[in-house]
C-alpha cells in the first residue's frame, strides 16, 4: 500500500520557483535558491494548517485564484519580523533635533507633522519614535502630529495595535522610559509590558504593501524605512525611492537600515545627510548643519 506523502516532504525545485515568483510579484520579496531549506521550514506550518500533503500541491493552490487569501499568510510566514526598541539610535537623535529646531515651532503655530514607519514589524520602531517625541516635548501628543506605522504582515500589525510586549521584546528601552511609558501586568503566567495611552495616542497602525498603491493623502515629514528594502532587488528599490521622494516634504528625512543604501541618490532626488540618512535635494535642509553644531 502506497504511503501518503508527509507534510515534511522537501520542497521541490519547481514548487520553490513558483513560490519565489509569487512572493516577488506580490511583495517584492526575493527568495534565493540557497535559502530553500529555510523557506521550506517557514512554510511547513501553512501546509499543516491547510491539510495539504506536499509543496507541489501547496504551490499550485497558492498560485491559483482560490489561493489568493493564502498569499497573505505565505508572505507573513516568509518575512522576518525581528526588531527591537531604539534600533540604530542615531536616527532617533536626529529626529529629536528636528523636533526642537523645526517641528515644535511649526506645531505651535498650528501646522501639522506626519511621520511614517514603513515596515513597522511589531511596533517597536513606531513606539520608539513616539517616546523620542515625548521626551523632548511632553505635550506633543496634544498637537497635530501623528505616526503612521504600516507593515505588509497583518499578524504583526495586529500585535502592534495591542501594544503589549513580553519581557523578551522590550530590549532597548532604557529603564526610565520603560517606567514612564509602560505599565506591566500578568498574562498567561508571564509579565507583559503595555504601552500607556499617551504613547499609543501618537501612533496609527495599518496594513500596507509598499509595492501597492499608497492611500496616504498627506505628505510626510519623516520616513523610517529600515531593514525592509534589503529584501528587495535593485530594480524594486529603484522604483521605490522616487515614490518616497514624491511623498516626502522638501525639508524631510528618509532613514534607511544600517546595511541599506540608495545606490544613486541624485537620480531619485536625494542627497545623503549622515549615516543611512537622506534628504530631498535642493531642500532648505540645513537645519542639519546648524543642529549638528549644537
Amino acid at each position: 500500500m502506497m504511503k501518503t506523502q508527509s507534510v515534511d516532504t522537501a520542497i521541490d525545485a519547481k514548487s520553490f520557483e513558483a513560490i519565489a515568483q509569487l512572493a516577488y510579484s506580490e511583495s517584492g520579496l526575493q527568495l534565493a535558491a540557497e535559502k530553500m531549506s529555510m523557506i521550506q521550514s517557514r512554510l511547513r506550518h501553512r501546509l499543516r494548517a491547510l491539510d495539504i500533503p506536499n509543496f507541489e500541491n501547496y504551490s499550485a493552490f497558492v498560485c491559483s485564484d482560490d489561493g489568493r487569501h493564502e498569499r497573505r499568510h505565505m508572505i507573513s510566514a516568509l518575512t522576518t519580523n525581528v526588531s527591537h526598541f531604539f534600533r540604530e539610535k542615531h536616527h532617533f537623535d536626529v529626529l529629536q533635533k528636528c523636533v526642537v529646531n523645526d517641528f515644535l515651532p511649526r506645531l505651535r503655530s498650528g501646522d501639522r507633522v506626519r511621520i511614517w514607519s514603513a515596515g513597522c514589524s511589531n511596533g517597536q520602531e513606531a513606539f520608539s519614535i513616539a517616546m523620542s517625541l515625548l521626551e523632548v516635548a511632553p505635550d506633543i501628543d496634544e498637537m497635530d502630529i501623528r505616526i503612521l506605522a504600516t507593515d505588509i504582515d497583518a499578524n504583526v500589525v495586529q500585535f502592534a495595535k495591542a501594544a503589549t510586549y513580553p519581557d523578551r521584546l522590550i530590549s532597548g528601552i532604557p529603564e526610565e522610559l520603560l517606567q514612564k511609558y509602560f505599565f506591566h501586568q500578568r498574562e498567561k503566567e508571564e509579565t507583559v509590558f503595555c504601552a500607556n495611552s499617551k504613547l499609543r495616542s501618537l501612533v496609527r497602525f495599518n496594513e500596507l504593501n509598499l509595492l501597492s498603491k499608497w492611500p496616504m493623502k498627506q505628505s510626510m515629514d519623516v520616513i523610517f524605512c529600515r531593514n525592509v528594502v534589503i529584501y528587495f532587488d535593485t530594480e524594486t528599490q529603484n522604483r521605490l525611492w522616487p515614490r518616497f521622494h514624491q511623498i516626502l516634504n522638501p525639508n524631510g528625512y528618509l532613514f534607511l537600515g544600517h546595511s541599506e543604501r540608495i545606490a544613486d541618490p541624485q537620480a531619485s532626488g536625494f542627497e545623503t545627510d549622515g549615516p543611512t540618512t537622506y534628504r530631498p535635494m535642493n531642500s532648505a535642509n540645513q537645519i542639519s548643519s546648524a543642529s549638528k553644531g549644537k
